[in-house]
């Protein structure tokens, strides 16, 4: 997490170090000169990439480069000031310069350059000043804090020198070998940060912890973040979970991070500003934010094929162009890695951090959130193969089934297709819970013997036998039946149908003389309304003649 409080200059007469007790340094550090923030207080889980960096800066000649690069709040900072002060008995020189703008950066130089004696302003500029006293010396460790871009620090990293150069920055596209990723914590350390960092002990408060660390993502300054406002409030992890939960927008801009004067609300506003809100990048990020937060498919969701009049008109001018032209699409997913806003693309499927989704949405009016959620749905159910039963359409289902979850309204058609998706490729468990989701809403929004919200019983009655219960599929078409009778007509498909599921699940459940007898009486209603060689007919032909062998054995 980022701890950052204001820099401390430690200066000393040129060539000289600071000897046991002469005077004051950054935390107990000396040298000729140092200015570098104070040691974070809390940092967890940063062992491994402490020593991958470590082990980055010393490969190679001259002089060592690395990059720490992450998302805002994932504690770039920390880990580049926690590294500078393990490796600052080995240096005279260790600064850290602010690279957000090119003139506090030339002001670091400015400083460093007097601080190393290196001659005054008439001598030259401040960098290649300091650049010259470097090339002399293999004792340093420069940290260039928060960089824009490449371009930002370009002729301002020493090309020469035996010393060290760790780089922070969001910036998306590094030289891919000097590039340290720093991800988020996983879930068991971020949930022991949270208990470490409020003092509780009590067992049951871990649950909580474990749930809040995933709530939270794993971000370290929003796991901070939380913990000093549990701290100040003296509120339980329990407790501000469930605040957390009806509260979000509120709680990411409260809470004082120790050392730290930025909170989650506001941690991305560079990035969010410099976006804009009327580009396709803008529209991307909206997009990405009403999807699952992880793999998202962008060839799959961003096709032709939606026009206008499929979206809301605030919508429809930032969201059309990343479906008809790929090139602007690419400089849109270009724009959003620049400010690490979404993952590197790894076969064109891209996350974002679940934070990042909850701020972008809650900056928006709740009007124009909406319309971005309803403009997402249409995109993936568009997106949607149409026969569910196609074993080839299945690798795509399976990509959307997340973020169709995530966005679609529960009642949709869509839905619908991927329960039967899931109970056509085996996965009927799964297959249970979509449909019971999909009747559910249909109950509530179309009235319970709406003919959709009848065939969604149906599919929840095959799915709950397939998955191994036909006693209970069995007992629920029984009592679907006489509703498609009296709804749709006793002759109506639907309804035979159901007969059909009936007898056969009447079967699997263990009376084969019952099913025998369904089948019986079904067989002629099939030839009279379908024909004597429609599909359907000769099914239950063929399911008559079974179930009768097995009558017969059982007698």
């Amino acid at each position: 997490m980022l701890l950052f409080q204001a820099l401390t200059t430690l200066q000393h007469p040129a060539g000289g170090r600071w000897d046991q007790g002469a005077g004051p340094g950054v935390d107990g550090l000396a040298g000729v000169a140092v200015r570098l923030a104070p040691r974070p207080l809390y940092l967890a889980g940063r062992e491994e990439l402490l020593a991958m960096l470590d082990a980055r800066l010393a490969a190679g000649p001259g002089p060592g480069v690395a990059v720490l690069r992450g998302m805002g709040g994932a504690g770039k900072t920390s880990v580049a000031v926690e590294y500078a002060y393990r490796q600052a008995g080995g240096y005279a020189v260790v600064w850290q310069l602010p690279a957000e703008d090119s003139a506090g950066l030339v002001a670091g130089f400015t400083e460093l350059a007097k601080r190393l004696g290196a001659g005054d302003a008439a001598r030259g500029n401040p960098v290649g000043r300091v650049h010259a006293e470097l090339a002399r010396r293999d004792d340093w460790l420069l940290v260039f804090d928060n960089v824009p871009d490449p371009a930002a620090v370009r002729g301002m990293v020493p090309p020469t020198g035996g010393g060290r150069v760790v780089i922070t920055s969001q910036f998306g596209s590094w030289p891919g070998g000097q590039v340290l990723e720093v991800p988020v914590l996983d879930q068991e350390v971020a949930a022991q940060f949270l208990l470490d960092r409020t003092g509780t002990t009590d067992a049951a408060e871990e649950a909580a912890a474990g749930e809040l660390a995933d709530e939270l993502g794993g971000l370290p300054l929003a796991l901070e973040q939380a913990g000093a406002y549990m701290q100040a409030s003296g509120r339980s992890v329990a407790g501000y979970l469930g605040l957390f939960r009806a509260r979000r927008a509120e709680l990411l801009g409260r809470g004082d991070p120790a050392g730290y004067d930025k909170r989650v609300a506001t941690t991305w506003a560079l990035a969010f500003t410099a976006l804009g809100g009327d580009g396709p990048a803008a529209g991307l990020l909206r997009l990405v934010a009403c999807c699952a937060a992880e793999d998202i498919p962008l060839d799959l969701l961003l096709r032709p094929g939606l026009v206008a009049e499929d979206f809301d008109v605030v919508v429809a001018p930032l969201l059309l162009p990343l479906l008809d032209d790929d090139p602007t699409r690419d400089e849109a997913v270009a724009r959003l890695r620049r400010f690490s806003l979404i993952s590197a693309p790894r076969g064109r499927l891209v996350s974002v951090h679940r934070l990042v989704q909850a701020i972008t949405l809650t900056q928006l009016p709740a009007w124009e959130a909406d319309a971005w959620r309803q403009a997402t749905a249409a995109v993936i159910e568009a997106a949607l193969p149409a026969d569910p039963n196609d074993p080839g359409s299945w690798p795509v289902f399976a990509a959307l089934l997340s973020h169709a979850q995530a966005a679609l309204d529960p009642a949709s058609d869509g839905m619908d297709r991927l329960a039967r998706y899931l109970g056509a490729s085996g996965s009927y468990a799964a297959a249970v819970a979509v449909q019971r989701q999909v009747l559910q809403a249909r109950e509530e929004t179309l009235g319970a013997e709406n003919p959709s919200t009848l065939t969604a019983r149906a599919f929840l009655a095959d799915w709950t036998g397939e998955a191994g219960d036909p006693a209970a599929v069995r007992d629920q078409f029984a009592e679907l039946l006489p509703v498609r009778k009296r709804v749709l007509g006793p002759e109506h498909p639907d309804t035979l149908t159901t007969r059909h599921s009936l007898a056969a699940w009447t079967g699997a459940a263990g009376d084969a003389t019952a099913a025998r007898d369904q089948y019986t009486s079904l067989l002629p209603v099939f030839e009279r309304v379908e024909g004597a060689e429609h599909p359907h007919t000769l099914a239950a032909r063929a399911n008559l003649a079974d179930w009768a062998r097995r009558a017969e054995n059982a007698e």
